[in-house]
């Protein structure tokens, strides 16, 4: 039985199309204003507008009323050893409540410990400690912010001896217990299976895909590790890859359409080549639009 009834909260009315939306990028602010591009959605990193005012909030106020809003964090920590920090959920609170987005997200990892902060999303143990505690902090924060959120499933390179759960049955878990919502995050998922040998198809059955409420696709690069094996990077800083494209197909066609956004931080192309990709996730997505809408958690 969840501990928080998303019944008891709202997103005041906003929704996310499902349809396909973009990363918002200061460098692309100028070219989103003079010709508003055909898409569904923007999302932004909170951390970057965690400020009362500035340029930054000078263009989203603008772009904001054009386009619906989704707020991906990552800098709560939520599998840090201490609760979320009180001063960055304030924050946060307000960013939501000034713009009221139609979801907020965040990711299965820590980034602090203690007073320090360490400027990644680093991997846990899967096990019922873990599970305890990401659990409490998960509700502390739809506590604090009235409101689901969503879980982003990770990418990672290293597994833990201490793990007792697979990352698909912890994320599970987590929905089961919290009624937290889950970002599917398949170039995170096509990573994370593709660097620890896990099966892909039997890791997406045992997600809760009734769940899924929005889907990141991005793009990774390819290393060789010291030992001469494939490393596979979620760098989102290229095209999407062909086999994410596959999966994509596979769960939009098993799920109808889900929001999609595309995600591209490094090495950022003109807009017109990340309008691209939107516009060919749109396609996909057009392909399986008379398929009934998933139920919501």
């Amino acid at each position: 039985m969840s501990a928080f009834n998303t019944n008891n909260f709202s997103t005041n009315g906003y929704e996310l199309p499902a349809s396909v939306g973009a990363s918002l990028k200061p460098e692309h602010f100028a070219s989103i204003l003079h010709t508003p591009p055909p898409l569904g959605f923007f999302e932004i990193h909170a951390e970057n507008y965690l400020v009362a005012g500035g340029p930054f909030h000078h263009y989203l106020t603008q772009i904001r009323q054009n386009y619906p809003l989704s707020i991906h964090g990552v800098g709560l920590s939520l599998g840090g050893q201490n609760p979320p920090n009180l001063q960055h959920l304030t924050a946060l609170k307000s960013l939501i409540d000034r713009y009221q987005p139609a979801v907020f997200s965040e990711h299965l990892a820590w980034s602090n410990h203690g007073n320090h902060f360490l400027n990644d999303l680093l991997p846990l143990a899967y096990n019922q400690q873990s599970l305890n505690r990401i659990c409490a902090h998960i509700e502390q924060v739809q506590q604090f912010l009235g409101r689901q959120i969503l879980l982003e499933n990770p990418s990672t390179y290293v597994e833990f001896t201490q793990s007792t759960f697979t990352e698909a049955e912890f994320i599970s878990a987590l929905v089961e217990r919290t009624g937290c919502g889950l970002l599917l995050d398949l170039n995170n998922l096509y990573v994370s299976c593709r660097n620890h040998n896990w099966e892909i198809q039997p890791y997406i059955r045992a997600l809760p895909l009734a769940a899924v409420r929005e889907i990141h696709l991005a793009g990774f690069h390819r290393e060789i590790d010291p030992m001469g094996e494939a490393l596979f990077i979620d760098s989102h800083d290229a095209q999407v890859d062909d086999a994410v494209w596959a999966l994509y197909k596979s769960i939009i066609q098993q799920l109808g359409p889900i929001p999609t956004l595309i995600e591209w931080d490094n090495n950022l192309p003109p807009f017109s080549d990340l309008l691209a990709e939107v516009q060919l996730a749109q396609t996909i997505l057009d392909a399986y639009n008379t398929l009934p809408a998933k139920a919501q958690p």
